[in-house]
């Protein structure tokens, strides 16, 4: 075995002999520890804590130079790290969120906190251990494992850490733009959401697009005796119920032609062709007749669109009364992909409610941000490069996606700063985050390590495709 694979090996061993000493746990906990709720106002000053205190020593002991950006939209700090050592080297950046969603302290089992990291059944419970925390500690240690065996990185690596992705990302898109020359890199490799398997390591290239909206119906002022006045004057819930059944089959297909792409491209539907949809043992069962007709699981979640309701209400669900309810309202989300007109979506909606009967409806925005679907090209060289590089290391094909099921503000990043987008996922979709219990299973982290670090020595021995 030659030398540059002893040195590759050792990387790859030095991330993983770290794991097993206890070292990386170590500092997962730590970091576990700092409650950064950014949904919670009064964690402000946590938030600032856990760049200042934890991230910014930990990239400048890698020989990161670190600053703190401000911007005007955000209500928390950016921190901005890199180390450049040459000129004419390949550029990365990479990303990650230090804030986590509430902890919903009193919702997790027994003896198990969201700051406390614990071990219980083959897994490491804690708040942020899956998103985003252990993702790019990961990350992080990966490229320490590679400067500690290399004596370099052989790239020049930028790392951009944010404190309100759970709130929408507020500011990101206007600090990447006023900062345009600053995050300039060739590609960018981060880390968030999940596997499509446990055991399968995987990339995704982009996000499904999110728009979250009001549908509702305000009949008049108040509510009227059921038996003096059903039959004479409308239901508003019966309305509603039936405009929404417009929008989609009974088995959930859609039936706004401008909510669906005209196709499915031919890369698409050959990386999926191997992509088995898992959400291990804890996830719900995969319906089989539920969604677009025609396409694989795999397809349906990655591919295509689906439009959901995620909450409805008439009357007073509490304590019914026998009164005819004077209004009814739902919150509706579209999870679109590439192809999909953003400006569209609603309009769209507008046209086919009137087509259909119901000018009644009334369309609202939400306060939720908007994500744009992206995807880059699965052939992409850069991508095959990077699945080779995870196949060498783990000795298994990795899963391509051609975009996670879930949103992410990936645009900022393809659109704003122009780059190639490389995700490589470091938990699964069982790990219950943004809920009680967040988890992963720590073979998955080790494992991960691994990936990383053979990832990064890859990206600094040379043999990486064309800058540009």
């Amino acid at each position: 075995m030659n030398t540059a694979t002893n040195s590759r090996d050792a990387a790859v061993a030095h991330a993983q002999r770290g794991f097993d000493a206890g070292e990386f746990r170590a500092t997962i906990a730590r970091r576990v520890g700092i409650p950064t709720e950014s949904q919670n106002p009064e964690r402000g000053p946590v938030l600032r804590q856990y760049l200042e205190a934890e991230m910014r020593p930990a990239f400048e002991a890698m020989g990161f130079t670190c600053r703190v950006l401000e911007q005007a939209k955000a209500k928390a700090p950016f921190l901005f790290a890199e180390r450049i050592e040459s000129p004419a080297a390949t550029t990365v950046l990479g990303y990650g969120h230090g804030d986590v969603i509430r902890g919903l302290d009193r919702e997790w089992h027994e003896g198990l906190s969201p700051w406390t990291l614990t071990d219980r059944d083959g897994r490491w419970y804690g708040r942020g251990i899956a998103d985003n925390k252990g993702q790019h500690s990961v990350n992080m240690e990966a490229m320490r494992s590679v400067l500690a065996t290399r004596g370099k990185l052989g790239f020049n690596a930028k790392y951009l850490i944010e404190m309100g992705e759970e709130t929408g990302s507020e500011g990101l898109r206007e600090l990447c733009t006023e900062h345009r020359d600053l995050l300039r890199a060739d590609l960018l490799i981060a880390s968030d959401g999940p596997r499509l398997a446990t055991e399968r390591p995987t990339v995704f290239l982009g996000s499904r697009g999110s728009i979250n909206f009001d549908l509702s119906i305000e009949a008049r002022a108040g509510g009227h005796h059921s038996g003096n006045w059903g039959g004479l004057i409308s239901n508003p819930g019966l309305q509603l119920a039936h405009a929404i059944a417009s929008i989609a089959s009974p088995t959930g297909q859609i039936r706004i032609p401008e909510w669906v792409p005209s196709e499915l491209p031919a890369s698409v539907r050959r990386v999926l062709a191997d992509c088995e949809v898992d959400g291990g043992a804890d996830g719900p069962a995969v319906e089989p007749g539920w969604g677009e007709p025609g396409l694989s699981p795999a397809e349906r979640v990655f591919g295509w669109c689906s439009f959901e309701v995620l909450a409805y209400k008439t009357g007073n669900p509490d304590t019914p009364v026998n009164a005819i309810p004077p209004r009814a309202w739902a919150r509706c989300q579209l999870r679109f992909v590439v192809g999909i007109d953003p400006a569209q979506i609603l309009p769209a909606l507008r046209r086919h409610l009137d087509r259909h009967g119901f000018p009644m409806v009334k369309i609202a925005t939400t306060r939720e941000t908007m994500f744009t679907a992206t995807r880059i090209d699965p052939d992409d060289e850069w991508v095959q490069w990077a699945v080779a590089s995870m196949a060498r290391t783990t000795g298994k094909k990795p899963a391509i996606l051609p975009n996670l099921g879930g949103s992410l503000p990936n645009d900022i990043f393809t659109d704003v700063l122009g780059l190639r987008t490389i995700w490589v996922p470091h938990s699964y979709a069982g790990c219950s985050q943004h809920a009680p219990n967040e988890h992963l299973p720590p073979q998955l982290l080790r494992e991960a390590l691994g990936v990383m670090a053979g990832l990064y020595w890859d990206l600094g021995s040379g043999d990486t495709p064309a800058r540009g």
